[in-house]
């Protein structure tokens, strides 16, 4: 066993620790809306309180991205990425003994913030540094396949476990799970570099932050990115319900999520490796187009078993594509020395469109009694988005002024 881990290469170990955190990790963050309608029932409260919680986990979860990844990119991935996995693990243990709408919010908060030290930001930053240019987005992908993975295997499990042991016990059995992620935090410091010179390399965070702010093309990407949020969140957090009200069986919910998960994998993977060697901006592009078009097919289509799991599946092709293709386009304008950083305040706006995807679920549910506004949003929001993509320059930075 010790010389089969002294044969991996530093750069796999990197690849493997990532795909386990991100499949833990994404895989416990995607339970959320199963718990939904048990704990609003719990708390006596509308869908708007657990909706805004759960809007307040994504928006700490894209406060701390950059933060944690500034510290990774500081201080080592690994040391971030443990201080997360214990946030996490508090804030689940708290989720589990909620007993009024502020110890959920608070709960949800905790969790969000954790979520970013293991997610992302420190587990795509530890990766770009480990890996050559010429195989970077494929390995993106593969960590974020590995993540949409451990949606379609933790969702149904969480299901299963809410109807096993009631959903308190259920929230205990995850932190178990969860523990396990702390072995794999001291995978992601790499001991030596991926060989790239980075025109970057000895600039301040500060010079760093201040010329990424100024490019036109860091600025777009990082707004579209913010729809990419309000998509998923919505989708994530509201579907079961959605689910629930067309009186369709309670297992669609839940298996509608982990199929997206499942597809996911094929889908992180394709674009991944197109990223290699076509456009990212032009495969951005049409992801948030297809996207638009599926959002809108589906506002129109018969709600059944079987359309709503063609739907997931479709959906799950595009979910969460856009992240290496997104993360691979700041790695070849800035490098990657300050990636895991930059690609932190990218996804903070990915997470304001997480929050507001999620809080206005419930509030326009809550005002309307139906999810009809939502979709319609979702339409919109995804054509814009494919518009703001196509005037991104992909060139390094140092060629954009040359």
């Amino acid at each position: 066993m010790k010389q089969l881990v002294k044969n991996i290469s530093p750069a796999s170990l990197v690849i493997i620790g990532g795909c386990v955190l991100l499949l833990i990790s994404f895989g416990i963050r995607h339970t959320s809306g199963l718990y939904m309608v048990p704990i609003s029932d719990h708390l006596n409260s509308g869908r708007e309180v657990f909706g805004f919680a759960v809007a307040i986990q994504f928006l700490m979860i894209g406060i701390g991205s950059p933060l944690f990844g500034a510290i990774a990119d500081k201080f080592g991935s690994s040391k971030a990425a443990l201080y997360g996995v214990i946030l996490l693990i508090i804030g689940l243990y708290m989720m589990s003994n909620v007993q009024s709408s502020l110890e959920i919010i608070i709960s949800q908060a905790i969790f969000g913030l954790g979520s970013a030290g293991c997610g992302t930001a420190v587990v795509l930053g530890a990766v770009g540094k480990a890996v050559e240019e010429k195989n970077r987005t494929l390995s993106l992908g593969i960590v974020m396949a590995a993540g949409s993975l451990g949606q379609f295997l933790i969702v149904p499990f969480a299901g299963f476990l809410i109807n096993f042991s009631g959903w308190m016990q259920s929230i205990i059995y995850l932190c178990f799970l969860a523990s396990i992620m702390v072995i794999f935090c001291f995978t992601l410091s790499l001991p030596k570099k991926n060989g790239e010179e980075n025109y970057e390399e000895n600039r301040s965070l500060k010079a760093v932050l201040d010329e990424a702010f100024a490019n036109k093309s860091y600025n777009l990407l990082t707004l579209g990115f913010f729809v990419c949020g309000f998509h998923v969140s919505f989708v994530a957090t509201h579907l079961p319900a959605y689910l629930e009200d067309l009186t369709l069986p309670i297992w669609i919910g839940s298996w509608s999520l982990a199929l997206i998960g499942l597809f996911n994998v094929f889908g992180t993977l394709i674009f991944g490796k197109m990223g290699d060697s076509k456009s990212k901006k032009n495969l951005l592009a049409i992801l948030y187009s297809l996207r638009s078009l599926l959002f809108l097919i589906f506002i129109f289509l018969p709600k059944n078993e079987i359309t709503i799991l063609i739907f997931a599946a479709l959906l799950g092709i595009l979910w969460l594509s856009t992240v290496p293709l997104t993360s691979g386009i700041i790695s070849v304008i800035f490098g990657s020395r300050y990636m895991s950083m930059l690609y932190g305040f990218a996804f903070l706006s990915h997470q304001i469109g997480s929050f507001l995807g999620s809080w206005f679920g419930g509030r326009l549910y809550d005002y309307y009694g139906s999810y009809d506004v939502m979709w319609w949003m979702c339409v919109a929001l995804g054509f814009i988005s494919a518009a703001v993509h196509m005037p991104i320059i992909e060139k390094p930075l140092s060629q954009q002024y040359s």
